[in-house]
């Protein structure tokens, strides 16, 4: 198969999307298959496998870490010159629309794969009056594909609730060579002044959309008791714009910044336990890291990454928004170390059995189906 790769960042080790992009990519290209990506935001890598063109783009107005790219005569004359046999979209945006386009105009097939549930933002940034709008895109976007893939079948449930109705799903896997228990570091946890101590690790974007306020009043009911206060850390692995109010609420937290190759892994094996309490994801990358590196999570019961813990019965489920009760499960997890243990052990069970190469196996069969279904017409 030749595969044409379009995605609105393709920075690696950016998010967790993109490490998904770039190990579907890998299975692509171990399989055999031909890929070219297209992105207008990239990074100069070398020994890079696959060719990759960086599309014209600039920063994002109050996003600079993200960019607007343009598609032009230029890019046609590069897919044209490719040839592909399907076209992967991952981003949504005007640029995958013309991906799209011109797709349809060559009578290609179209893969579509939701890493990123937008609609949920749109309350953080008081624009909760434009969702119906941007489902009605969405919908008609995602409907105009030959199929959507979804990592959760509770995002399939919404989507198809939506009047989605192409949607299948493709879960995401874990390399356990790079996420797994043996990386964790004392000399790391002595640098943050963990010795002793039971780290709550939070790792993500600093950005209200992935409800950092809970991750704030928890740290502050930790604190309400020097018992709980001497015996807990926080670590905020990531960085982003709301960095400044985080140090600010929680002054005695570790930001040991954005981490990426195995600085990240380092991290989350040398702490305790996940706190992730966004209701935004999709599916929940960090997750699945957290849990492969030896981490329960404690995680909201409203987004994907619910179905993480409930597969993996590896920590707890808790109401959105409700950082006493999350605060709660930390405490569980922090005095009972037999509960803490077998929560442990059932995480990493969970993640041995998520390996890419079944995971995107399976996906990669799916594309030869819409390849040769599109030549039957």
């Amino acid at each position: 198969m030749k595969i044409a790769f379009y995605a609105g960042t393709y920075v690696k080790d950016k998010d967790g999307a993109v490490r998904t992009m770039y190990q579907l990519v890998s299975s692509f290209l171990e399989e055999g298959h031909e890929v070219v990506v297209w992105s207008p935001d990239v990074s100069p890598e070398n020994g890079r496998r696959e060719r990759v063109n960086a599309l014209p783009s600039v920063p994002i107005p109050l996003y600079p870490d993200y960019r607007l790219g343009f598609y032009t005569a230029s890019t046609e004359k590069q897919l044209d010159a490719f040839g592909p046999d399907i076209v992967h979209i991952s981003t949504p945006d005007i640029i995958g629309g013309r991906f799209l386009r011109y797709a349809k105009k060559r009578r290609l097939p179209v893969a579509a794969v939701y890493h990123t549930d937008f609609p949920s933002y749109l309350e953080y940034y008081r624009l909760g009056f434009a969702e119906n709008f941007v489902w009605r895109y969405l919908r008609k976007f995602y409907t105009s594909c030959d199929a959507l893939f979804v990592p959760t079948g509770e995002m399939q449930t919404r989507l198809e609730g939506r009047g989605i109705t192409n949607v299948d799903i493709w879960g995401r896997g874990i390399d356990r060579g790079l996420f797994n228990p043996g990386r964790r570091s004392g000399p790391l946890r002595g640098r943050w002044g963990a010795d002793g101590r039971f780290v709550i690790a939070y790792a993500g974007r600093f950005v209200w959309y992935k409800d950092i306020q809970v991750v704030i009043d928890v740290y502050k009911k930790s604190r309400r008791y020097s018992d709980t206060a001497s015996r807990t850390l926080f670590v905020m692995i990531g960085s982003g714009p709301e960095e400044e109010v985080l140090r600010r609420e929680m002054p005695d937290a570790v930001f040991p910044g954005y981490l990426g190759g195995t600085d990240l892994p380092e991290a989350y094996a040398s702490s305790d336990m996940l706190l992730f309490p966004s209701t935004t994801e999709a599916f929940g990358n960090v997750v699945l890291e957290a849990l492969s590196s030896g981490l329960p999570a404690v995680v909201s019961d409203v987004g994907g990454c619910q179905d993480l813990v409930r597969g993996s019965d590896a920590g707890f489920i808790v109401g959105a928004g409700d950082a006493g009760a999350f605060w709660e499960r930390c405490q569980r997890l922090l005095q009972d170390r037999g509960l803490y243990d077998e929560k442990r052990r059932k995480g990493l069970d969970f993640a041995e059995r998520m390996s890419w190469s079944v995971i995107n196996g399976a996906l990669i069969a799916r594309y030869r189906e819409l390849i040769e279904r599109k030549r039957r017409g």
